[in-house]
């Protein structure tokens, strides 16, 4: 049920955030026109990096669903990890490096700020609906986090979407933070390179939460075991079935976000017949499915337990 539940929810911060980042990315490209801001531009291309993410996220989950053939015999699930790496990149390159280069550019080149309480209106208006987006992502994050702290919640979840909308939309609310305070420096002082200054906050945040993104989608490609309260709940399953006397080994990958494999040498009784062993398989393949649910493909050898000198 976590795994179900954490992966609906993620489609649900999603879509909050696509509608979300869609409307501000116009409001902050319209005030950039009127105030020549650099920080604004580089909250436009922020927002606008953002929502092509989103858009690349449910584009991986739709296309991950595809049904296991002769030349990807466990499925598609991973192409969602693929599609979250490439948000790492889009986020790095569009949105990080562009805002660095942007503010460096200001900076070298200060401009005053023209119709400043365009700029200060629109990041206002952005804060609070940023706010409600990361509302929606903490929600559904607190009902799939379990015990784990938030933190631990994003190092640990298996499913790429809800932990991307959480430090995209935390991101996104420090930047719009960093880029009013640019805004509001440069209208005190009447230096413009105050503003280049939040613009390169917000590059730096993004450069910073890209990378960190990044090496998660690389762990999760490469491939990630069972979390550790899932391997416990196979092993108990297991060694509770009838005819399984004990867990030799236990191996675990995921081979997609939802979807588990399940790779266990037990120990049989050295008395068992070959057609009770059969049994006993499968009663154990049942026992895992009814405890971990994602247990989509196990595979169970058997070893004669021999009994102690």
């Amino acid at each position: 049920m976590w795994r179900a539940m954490s992966t609906e929810g993620g489609i649900k911060a999603v879509v909050a955030a696509l509608f979300a980042n869609l409307g501000i990315a116009a409001a902050k490209f319209v005030a950039f026109a009127f105030t020549g801001s650099s920080s604004m531009l580089s909250e436009a291309i922020h927002s606008l990096a953002d929502s092509g993410n989103q858009v690349l996220l449910l584009v991986g989950n739709k296309r991950s669903r595809k049904k296991a053939d002769d030349q990807h015999n466990f499925g598609y699930g991973r192409r969602r990890y693929v599609y979250g790496f490439m948000v790492a990149i889009v986020l790095f390159l569009v949105g990080g490096l562009f805002s660095l280069y942007e503010g460096w550019h200001k900076w070298q080149y200060p401009e005053p700020l023209n119709d400043w309480w365009i700029a200060v209106a629109v990041l206002l208006v952005a804060i609070v609906l940023e706010s409600f987006s990361l509302r929606t992502a903490l929600r559904e994050a607190n009902r799939a986090r379990g015990k784990r702290s938030l933190p631990g919640f994003v190092r640990a979840s298996r499913q790429p979407e809800l932990p991307v909308i959480l430090l995209e939309d935390i991101g996104a609310l420090f930047g719009l933070v960093f880029a009013l305070i640019g805004v509001g420096l440069a209208v005190i002082t009447g230096n413009g390179r105050f503003d280049a200054m939040g613009a390169m906050a917000v590059g730096t945040l993004l450069v910073v939460i890209a990378i960190f993104l990044a090496m998660e989608m690389t762990a999760m490609l490469v491939g990630e075991s069972a979390l550790p309260e899932e391997a416990e709940a196979i092993r108990a399953a297991l060694e509770s079935s009838g005819g399984v006397t004990r867990v030799i080994h236990l191996r675990t990958l995921h081979v997609g976000p939802d979807e588990l494999l399940v790779a266990a040498k037990i120990g049989v009784a050295h008395s068992a017949t070959g057609l009770e062993i059969a049994g006993d398989i499968d009663d154990a393949e049942a026992a895992v499915r009814q405890a971990v649910p994602t247990a989509t493909y196990i595979f169970l050898e058997p070893d004669i337990d021999q009994p102690s000198p």
